[in-house]
This record gives structure tokens, C-alpha cells and sequence, in this order.
């Protein structure tokens, strides 16, 4: 990617606003782009080089494996947000990996040791990095109680609000969503069978809540969707 496009994604991206120009310009140097396509492996947590990675464009999943190999997906990756290690603890090992979700997927990337250091010499990064993690861990939190404490309609229900309000187009009370999720993918997110998540679908369309297709999932009212 060219250095101006790089330079201005890094720019305009909210846990970068308090540095400088010329800080933006060095951040350039340390920063790697990558271009993805659906079904790609963007990243193993087992890497030999941990890193700090942005999604720039696209949509992918962080799934995780258990002991029989089993997949299941953590989290739904957006525009803007940031994954990777994290914790800034590269002796902490999980089994994870994360896949590109849509066509065109835009990833950049730091080093883990080169963002260390980065945040070393800039104080007021490191404490824009804290909170941003900080709001990252409560959505995570809050999308874990709803597994443990609702039963499978609610969780939909608390998906599909917490999908609208990230990337939804509203539409007065209609809210248009484009759905690069498959059916197994949103069962994994909601903890429940691929056969229970298309009951939900088929129950929903049938009270005409939404509209569901493989491009797009409309929602008819969110403010009365339950």
C-alpha cells in the first residue's frame, strides 16, 4: 500500500488522533498492509512473531479451538477494530486463528515489540490503547453474560442488536444489514445449533421482524425487535 494511503488510514483512526504528523509518518515505517479474500487465514495465535493487528476493510472471525478440535467463533472482527495479541503477553498462548469473512479484506499490522516500544515513548498512546482494549473487553463481557443468562432467542435477539448498532444502515425504525455471515456462523456466535438458528430465522420472518437472504438481513423495527 502506498505510504500516503498509509499515512491517512493511521491518521484518521481514533487510537492514533493524539499523535503528530510526524509520529504518524514513523508509525508508517513499522506498519505492514495485507490484502485478504474470503476463507484466507489471516493469522495463528502460535505465530513466532506476535503481532497487533487493524482491520482497515472487510469483516473476519476470531475462532477459537477446543481440545477435539472443534471450532467456535469468539468474535466477529469490524471495521476499525483491532485484534491480535492484545494482552501484550506474548507467553500467554491460546488457540486461535482469525479468517477473512468477505471478498476484500484489508488488514495493517505492527510487530508486537515495535508497538511496545511505540507506546513507550508515546505515554498518552499507551493510554489510549488501554481504553480502547478496555471497551473492547466490556462488548465481550456483555456478549458473555447474555450466553450464560438468555435462553437461544434472546442471544439472537442481543446479536442482531449488537450488529445493527456497529455496522446497520438505518432506515427510520428499519435497519438493513449486509450478511456475510453464514447460518453455522451466527449459531457459533450465539452458542446454539445450526438447527435451532434456523428455526429462530424461519420463527422471526414468520412474525415479519426481518427479512433474511444471503446478502443482507433486514430488520423491519429495531426498536420493537424481541
Amino acid at each position: 500500500m502506498y505510504t500516503e494511503a498509509k499515512y491517512w488510514y493511521l491518521r484518521n483512526h481514533k487510537l492514533f488522533w493524539m499523535l503528530n504528523n510526524s509520529q504518524i509518518k514513523q508509525l508508517c515505517i513499522i506498519t505492514r498492509f495485507k490484502e485478504a479474500v474470503k476463507g484466507d487465514i489471516i493469522y495463528f495465535s502460535d505465530s513466532d512473531e506476535p503481532k497487533i493487528y487493524f482491520l482497515k476493510k472487510g469483516n473476519i472471525k476470531i475462532v477459537e479451538l477446543d481440545e477435539n478440535g472443534n471450532e467456535q467463533i469468539k468474535e466477529v472482527i469490524m471495521q476499525g477494530d483491532l485484534f491480535g495479541e492484545l494482552s501484550l503477553d506474548n507467553t500467554v498462548k491460546s488457540n486461535e486463528f482469525a479468517q477473512a469473512l468477505t471478498k476484500e479484506v484489508t488488514i495493517c499490522s505492527f510487530l508486537l515489540k515495535d508497538f511496545e516500544h511505540l507506546m513507550e515513548e508515546n505515554p498518552n498512546l499507551a493510554v489510549s490503547y488501554t481504553k480502547f482494549v478496555g471497551f473492547k473487553l466490556k462488548r465481550l463481557r456483555n456478549n458473555y453474560s447474555n450466553l450464560i443468562s438468555k435462553d437461544a432467542r434472546h442471544r439472537f435477539v442481543s446479536f442482531l442488536k449488537d450488529w445493527s448498532m456497529r455496522e446497520g444502515k438505518t432506515e427510520g425504525k428499519k435497519v438493513v444489514l449486509e450478511n456475510y455471515l453464514t447460518q453455522q456462523d451466527i449459531a457459533q456466535v450465539i452458542c446454539t445449533s445450526r438447527q435451532t438458528t434456523v428455526q429462530l430465522i424461519t420463527d422471526f420472518e414468520t412474525e415479519k421482524q426481518i427479512v433474511y437472504t444471503r446478502k443482507q438481513i433486514v430488520i423491519e423495527n429495531i426498536e420493537t425487535l424481541k
